[in-house]
C-alpha cells in the first residue's frame, strides 16, 4: 500500500509540475493591456512586402501578445492593381476589414467586391487572393492562429531584387502557406 501511495506521489507531482510549466508557457497571457497609437507599429515593427507587393505592413498585435493565437496587422496599399498570389492558408484564417480604398477579393471561386467600412472572412484551406482597385488603400487584417505571418513579412522586407516566382513559391511554402495561381488582375 505504502508503494502504491509513493508511485500516486511521484505521478502527481510530476503532472502537477508538467502542467504548471504549461501553463506559464501555453496558457497564460500577459495581465496588462497596451496601446498602439495611430501610425505606429507595436514594438516598432513595420515591414514592406518587397516583390510580391509594395504594401507596408505594421504589426498592431503581435503573435508574442497573444502566445500565437492571433496576428493583427495594419496594411497600407501602395500597389494600386497589384496583390499577393491566389494561395492557401492550411492552419489559419483570416480576417480583412477595409479602412480606406477599394478591393477585388477572390476567396475560393466567389468575388467580392469590397470598399471602405467592408468585412470579409476567409477560411483556412480555401484559395483566395486580392487586388487593390483604387491609388491609395489601407486594411486591418488578422490572422487566427499568428501562425509565421510576422516572419513571413519580415522575409519579403529583406528582400533586395525582385524575386522570381520560384522564390516566392518557395518563401510562402516556408511560413505554411501554398500558392496555387497567379495574382488577380484587373484591366
Amino acid at each position: 500500500m505504502k508503494r502504491r501511495n509513493f508511485i500516486w506521489a511521484i505521478f502527481i507531482t510530476f503532472f502537477s509540475t508538467t502542467l504548471g510549466k504549461m501553463k506559464t508557457n501555453i496558457f497564460s497571457r500577459e495581465e496588462k493591456g497596451f496601446k498602439v497609437k495611430a501610425g505606429e507599429a507595436r514594438f516598432k515593427e513595420s515591414y514592406t512586402m518587397k516583390g510580391v507587393t509594395l504594401n507596408k505592413l505594421d504589426i498592431k498585435i503581435s503573435a508574442k501578445d497573444t502566445n500565437g493565437n492571433l496576428a493583427v496587422f495594419e496594411q497600407t496599399g501602395h500597389t494600386p492593381k497589384g496583390g499577393p498570389p491566389l494561395h492557401i492558408h492550411p492552419f489559419q484564417d483570416e480576417w480583412f476589414y477595409v479602412v480606406e480604398g477599394e478591393y477585388l477579393f477572390q476567396v475560393g471561386d466567389e468575388k467580392f467586391e469590397m470598399k471602405s467600412g467592408d468585412t470579409i472572412f476567409l477560411p483556412r484551406d480555401i484559395q483566395h487572393a486580392f487586388v487593390q482597385l483604387t491609388e491609395n488603400g489601407k486594411m486591418i487584417v488578422s490572422y487566427l492562429p499568428a501562425g509565421k505571418m510576422e516572419d513571413f513579412f519580415k522575409a519579403t522586407d529583406k528582400w533586395t531584387s525582385p524575386p522570381s516566382k520560384e522564390e516566392i513559391v518557395k518563401v510562402f511554402a516556408d511560413h505554411d502557406m501554398k500558392v496555387v495561381g497567379p495574382p488577380l488582375t484587373v484591366n
